[in-house]
């Protein structure tokens, strides 16, 4: 026999339908969900919400624990990993960019990648500073288009 639920939700039927209608994000939508069919009493088990809504009834216990103890903020807010640090320091980005907006510039990656390492003391891979420049400065490095060899001085200016 699935453990009935015990909870005291403290807004309305009405307030909870207003903030589904709002809520844009799906996983506020299911919370929501959880707590509008437990107002109404469509549910009575974890196992049965756990079912209704595709969910293990670990995260529904976990749900409602985040309720009971800080309300629908708390239910709501959902926290991102900070992530590892940035290889190349703010600092040292800054100065980059003002490198590259120079109009000599750098020729290639392998020069900006040894830039870092002379210059700022910092060891990075290739793809990490390409996706640096290119991506996330938007910068493209200052290499002229070849020309053909062959080609007549004359017939460069005339073009």
């Amino acid at each position: 026999m699935a453990r009935t639920l015990s909870v005291r939700i403290t807004e309305t039927a009405e307030e909870l339908e207003k903030r589904l209608k709002v809520n844009s994000k799906g996983s506020g939508k299911e919370r929501l969900l959880m707590l509008y069919w437990l107002k109404q009493g469509l549910v009575k088990s974890r196992k049965e919400l756990a079912m209704r809504l595709d969910r293990n009834e670990a995260t529904i216990t976990r749900w409602v624990s985040l309720y009971k103890k800080g309300g629908v903020k708390a239910l709501l807010k959902v926290s991102h990993p900070p992530g590892n640090k940035a290889i190349v320091p703010p600092a040292i980005v800054e100065k980059l960019k003002e490198k590259l907006q120079q109009p000599q510039g750098f020729k290639s990656y392998l020069e900006v990648q040894q830039w870092l390492e002379q210059d700022a003391g910092v060891k990075a891979a290739y793809q990490k500073v390409h996706k640096l420049v290119r991506y996330r400065l938007k910068a493209k490095l200052k290499v002229p288009r070849p020309s053909n060899k062959k080609q007549h001085p004359q017939a460069e200016e005339h073009f």
